[in-house]
């Protein structure tokens, strides 16, 4: 009998027994816990892009649209260059920039323009871009932030108005100046006048006991018969424009001397303009022109912005103006707001700072004094309104029904109210003209649907053939274990689809060609999780340790190496979002996006899939297809009950042999 000290033991390095690596990686291996995880986040993801529409599948595909960018869709890019307006430096400042971007993106986002992006190019440009809009689309929006209050002096229907230079107006034998012609206009005027001069034509100061008002401007009929009434003295264009009778002008040297406007057509007070030049602009200005700025200024905004100087200016209901020199500019606006009065009617209030509140408070005391009629309370002259001037453009023309001496204000739409779009709209140009900038438009590019589809489909196949050769690769240097790597990839892809979907949903977000690239890059970053995962396993296996024992000490000494890897790319991706402009920022913020669903596919479905496939005969036993062989990695013990056990005897059993036949020889 051999003595005791001559039985082999087993060597300590090897798993002999599946039972022990059982024991020693069920505790901490609980991979249907986190694939549950990972199924609960894919359906509340889910749920969440349906929405409402859970209950009618028919409607579920309009749902799952992903937000496209100018680059792969279609849209307008505008760059436009700002102008800075009145005396002082002719270079913005950084200040004026940030808040005319800020000031373009207010308007943009307000008429639900999606996707739209706004990025400052240089010291003095600004690139707008906004997906699925025309350049028609965008371009009201894109005028200058530059707000103006001046008076009104001279008022008109916006076509080009005929002069006769050798004789008066007045003498002139057109329909307007008998009185059978000029009767029915006026005493409908005058009717039109006494129905909505008090509730809908005044401005009061915030509070008072006056209605505030909005002017929607007048008929050039109503404007006529309301200058003659209120004028202190007829002058040529007055007298002409509201007489009845057809008697003659006064002064017939006035027309040829600085161009008269013809009676039927102005109204207002033509001796506060100083200036032919602007007479004649007046004269020849057509408002059905929609480049009306550009025939009468060179589109130089200089000047139709110019604050010390007589303009002239079209609304949008295609009257035209002579404006006053601007007493108030939009600087000069602390806070407006649209709010509900006591009788639940939408009103603008505004409040102005001292220099402003004080300039407001002078003119119009003085409108008020000179202009507004406190005897028949019906009839107001033109000169009692100011114009809200935006980019050139009469906004809007309230009338003054009362002083406004200390600031703060009210205006209300006609019949004393506006509505709630009225309102807001009026707002948004009181606050988008704070800032003294002119924007000039440099230049347009559209883009096509069909450049951004073949973009797109560029972009779509890029992605493809880069899965395609990681998958190449997976399966002949992985075999088997490519299996999980390729689901890996696919899961990671689902997420991040809906990732994008549900941003585009709730973010407005677009997706552009260089977050496409963002999209290729992480494919990389997800095959290089799982491939320090799968090396860190085949090093264990190596070792000689049984599977399921070796994707436990596997993932542990990978885990801290993935989470290493990712952070770095994400705090690459979050740094270059935070310093980079344009098409870069979309790269960073999809490399951040997938770096972060990268390390949840890897902890709720990587790791949990190897663990339920190392329990398979296929993988447990290390068959020579699943990538895991013992022999083909060249273990140092293969696992016992694997086949490489049984073909070859291991070096234990082969001393232990030895060891019991030494005595016996002995």
């Amino acid at each position: 009998m051999a003595p005791p000290s001559s039985r082999p033991s087993r060597p300590r390095g090897s798993a002999s027994r599946p039972g022990g690596a059982s024991r020693q990686s069920g505790p901490t291996s609980r991979p249907w816990r986190y694939l549950a995880g990972l199924a609960v986040l894919l359906i509340v993801m889910l749920v969440t892009i349906i929405g409402g529409a859970a209950l009618h599948p028919g409607s579920w595909h309009d749902k799952f649209k992903v937000g496209l960018g100018l680059d792969l869709s279609s849209g307008t890019t505008v760059t436009i260059k700002t102008v800075v307006l009145g005396p002082g430096s002719h270079t913005p400042t950084t200040s004026d920039m940030s808040q005319s971007i800020a000031i373009l993106n207010s308007r943009l986002n307000g008429q639900g323009f999606t996707g739209a992006k706004i990025q400052q190019q240089g010291t003095d440009n600004i690139v707008v871009s906004v997906p699925h809009r025309s350049a028609q689309d965008i371009a009201p929006l894109l005028g200058s932030a530059v707000l103006r209050f001046r008076q009104v002096l001279l008022v008109a229907p916006g076509h080009p108005t005929a002069i006769a230079p050798t004789q008066p107006p007045g003498a002139s034998p057109s329909p307007s100046s008998s009185p059978s012609a000029s009767g029915t206009p006026s005493s409908s005027a005058k009717a039109s006048a006494k129905a909505s001069a008090s509730p809908s034509s005044s401005a009061s100061p915030s509070g008072g006991s006056g209605q505030a008002a909005g002017a929607r401007q007048l008929t050039g009929a109503s404007r006529a018969r309301a200058s003659s009434s209120a004028s202190p003295s007829p002058s040529p264009s007055v007298s002409s424009s509201a007489s009845p009778s057809g008697s003659p002008s006064p002064s017939p040297s006035a027309s040829p001397t600085i161009g008269l406007p013809t009676a039927a057509d102005a109204s207002g007070d033509i001796t506060k303009v100083t200036s032919k030049a602007v007479i004649s602009d007046f004269n020849r200005l057509n408002c059905t022109n929609k480049k009306w700025q550009s025939a009468i200024y060179g589109n130089d905004p200089a000047k139709w912005d110019n604050a010390s100087a007589q303009v002239v200016g079209c609304d949008s209901q295609g009257n035209k103006y002579v404006l006053d020199v601007a007493k108030v500019l939009g600087s000069d606006l602390t806070k407006v707001s649209a709010v509900l009065n006591t009788q639940s009617q939408w009103v603008v209030n505004f409040n102005l700072n001292s220099a402003g509140g004080k300039a407001f408070g002078n003119l119009t005391t003085q409108m008020y004094q000179k202009y507004y009629s406190t005897a028949s309370q019906n009839e107001t002259s033109p000169l009692d309104q100011f114009a809200i001037v935006l980019d050139g453009k009469v906004v809007s023309a309230p009338q003054v029904n009362q002083p406004i001496p200390n600031g703060s204000g009210q205006i209300t739409g006609p019949g004393g109210s506006f509505t709630h779009a009225q309102a807001t709209s009026l707002t948004n140009v009181l606050k988008y003209g704070a800032v003294p900038l002119a924007f000039v438009r440099q230049s347009t590019d559209s883009i096509s649907p069909q450049l951004g589809a073949s973009q797109l489909s560029a972009g779509l196949i890029a992605a493809a053939i880069g899965l395609l050769l990681v998958v190449i690769y997976s399966f002949l240097y992985y075999r088997g274990l490519a299996i999980v790597s390729v689901l890996s990839l696919a899961t990671a892809a689902l997420i991040t689809w809906m990732s994008v979907i549900l941003l585009s949903k709730y973010q407005g977000y677009t997706l552009s060609l260089a977050g496409v690239a963002g999209l290729i890059v992480a494919i990389g970053i997800t095959a290089d999780s799982f491939v320090v995962f799968f090396e860190r396993l085949r090093d264990e296996v190596r070792e000689g340790r049984s599977l399921r024992a070796a994707v436990e000490r596997g993932w542990q000494r990978a885990r801290r190496t993935i989470l290493v890897s990712d952070t770095v790319s994400f705090l690459a991706a979050l740094l270059l979002y935070i310093i980079a402009i344009g098409d870069v920022r979309g790269f960073a913020f999809t490399l951040g996006l997938t770096t972060l669903i990268d390390i949840v596919v890897v902890f709720l479905f990587t790791k949990p899939m190897v663990s339920l496939l190392a329990r398979t005969e296929f993988f447990g036993r290390g068959h020579k297809w699943s990538g895991l062989d013992p022999a083909r990695l060249g273990a140092k013990s293969p696992w016992r009950g694997s086949r490489a056990a049984r073909a070859r005897p291991a070096a234990g059993t082969a001393s232990a042999t030895a060891a019991r036949t030494t005595p016996k020889e002995a």
